[in-house]
């Protein structure tokens, strides 16, 4: 079920949207439509993508060697 939305936006940004829908050959709503799916998905692409790491972190032990450098080392030319 598709609903309707309002939004505000400036005059300026409406053209130029409107000069970038004729170029694609597509409509502003399609425009925005897109650009919310694409936000969505990366936002799920990216908590699955964390969910994951912390789960791999989680499962495999690891250890960290002792630190035998000081910062004046890294920055050492």
């Amino acid at each position: 079920m598709s609903k309707n939305v309002t939004l505000t936006m400036d005059e300026d940004l409406i053209r130029a949207a409107r000069k970038v829908a004729l170029d694609r050959n597509t409509s502003v709503n399609n425009l925005v439509r897109g650009f919310l799916e694409s936000l969505v998905a990366e936002s799920g692409e990216q908590r699955a993508a964390m969910t994951e790491l912390e789960g791999f972190f989680r499962e495999k032990p690891f250890a960290i060697g002792t630190k035998n450098w000081t910062r004046a080392d890294l920055y050492e030319r």
